[in-house]
């Protein structure tokens, strides 16, 4: 039997952005309630499923050093658990006069 290559094996090319991540992206923090963007790292554990990468959500609880996310799934609503690196603060949007 083949040894298995990872949790990522021919995942992590299509996960890879072009910014390298900080100190302050390991340690980042949310408020209950806040929107946010799944944006998986390859590189770390902790990371929800590989089809939710892009998705946005809000925040529900803190649950150790992770969050859950709650999502909207074709009209269903999931709560995910990821670890701060795997999400990003979504910007207020400027409404429009």
């Amino acid at each position: 039997m083949k040894n298995s290559k990872g949790l990522m094996v021919r995942r992590t090319k299509r996960f890879r952005k072009d910014r390298k991540l900080t100190v302050n992206d390991r340690v980042k923090t949310f408020e209950k309630g806040e929107r946010v963007l799944i944006s998986l790292q390859p590189c770390f554990k902790g990371f929800p499923a590989p089809r939710y990468d892009g998705r946005h959500g809000k925040i529900v609880e803190k649950r150790g050093k992770s969050y859950v996310v709650r999502i909207s799934d074709l009209g269903a609503k999931k709560d995910l658990i990821a670890s701060p690196v795997h999400l990003r603060r979504l910007e207020a949007q400027k409404e429009v006069a």
